[in-house]
């Protein structure tokens, strides 16, 4: 107040992203619609999601003196219902991802995960329920990971995301089968495999026996020598000329 013809500044930063708001006596366009300055106040008649972040204050007086505030603006947003990323069917012994996601929440939700109706604890090792399964679980990225997946981590799975602003929501139900490798369709698939490339094999050795493989002699090189003799002789018969070939 004690300033003469101060010049006010507002400023939005989200994140490494700095824009103006409110400078040289007027909102810049975003916000020109929906938000009422004063000289100490900035009022906003709606707001979304994207407000979210920090509003920088600056004045700026004729003495070039600067004074400056900073607040935090947090818009709450309930989560939608989230989507689990859940396989239908793993091998047992091997790595299985579960995975559960929600974009519109704000802030962030944090995710927990069911089995069978049943909150899965952090730890499995202290629940007895959970205890014969190995799996971390991470509440921020919403992520279960079974490493490695046994049978009893077959069963029907789904997450719930919560904020604290409105109430948790739950995605739709998923079954996981944990089945064991196929050890009969692996032996069978590489007796045929087997099988074919004997008959590959035998068709080979066929054709090389019957000659369709021998190279055929070249009958246009061939060379003929015709000897005829100077005169036969009449009434008798002789050989009277011959051929080498």
């Amino acid at each position: 107040s004690s300033w003469s013809k101060p010049r006010i500044e507002w400023k939005f930063q989200k994140g490494s992203s700095l824009v103006l708001f409110y400078y040289g006596g007027e909102l810049t366009e975003p916000y020109q619609n929906r938000v009422q300055f004063s000289p100490t106040t900035i009022h906003f008649s709606t707001v979304t999601r994207e407000d979210t972040g920090k509003y920088i204050c600056e004045v700026v007086g004729d003495g070039s003196q600067i004074a400056k505030s900073e607040v935090n603006l947090i818009v709450q947003v309930p989560p939608s219902k989230p989507v689990a990323h859940v396989p239908t069917s793993a091998t047992i012994g091997s790595k299985a991802v579960l995975r559960c996601t929600e974009t519109d929440g704000s802030p962030p939700p944090t995710f927990r995960w069911y089995k069978d109706s049943m909150l899965m604890p952090a730890n499995p090792k202290t629940s007895l329920t959970f205890r014969n399964s190995s799996y971390t679980l991470d509440p921020a990225t919403g992520e279960l990971i079974f490493e490695p997946l046994s049978g009893f981590d077959t069963g029907d799975y789904y997450c719930e995301a919560m904020n604290n602003v409105g109430s948790p929501q739950k995605s739709d139900v998923i079954r996981m089968e944990a089945s064991e490798v196929n050890v009969g369709g692996i032996v069978a698939a590489v007796v045929v495999l087997l099988m074919v490339l004997a008959l590959v094999a035998f068709g080979i050795w066929f054709a090389y026996s019957r000659g369709f493989f021998s190279k055929r002699k070249d009958t246009a090189s061939k060379k003929v020598i015709y000897s005829q003799p100077s005169h036969r002789s009449e009434g008798e018969f002789k050989q009277t000329s011959s051929f080498l070939v």
